[in-house]
C-alpha cells in the first residue's frame, strides 16, 4: 500500500522538477519563491486539465 502511494505521490513533484529545469528556484526570499512555486503548480495542473478534457471542454467548463 505504501509502495502505490509513494508511486502516485511523487510524479507530480518529479514532473514539477524536471519542468523547472533545475532543482532549485530562480527568485531570492519566500514571497517570490512561493509565487514561483504557485505558478509552476499552476501551469502543471492546467496542463493536466487539458489532457484529461481537452481543449474544447475545459474552456466550456471555464466559461461556466
Amino acid at each position: 500500500v505504501a509502495r502505490i502511494r509513494r508511486q502516485t505521490v511523487e510524479h507530480p513533484f518529479a514532473t514539477l522538477k524536471a519542468r523547472m529545469g533545475a532543482t532549485h528556484f530562480l527568485t531570492r526570499t519566500l514571497p517570490r519563491v512561493s509565487t514561483e512555486m504557485s505558478l509552476h503548480v499552476l501551469a502543471y495542473n492546467l496542463t493536466r486539465a487539458l489532457n484529461i478534457f481537452g481543449t474544447k471542454q475545459l474552456i466550456g467548463m471555464i466559461r461556466a
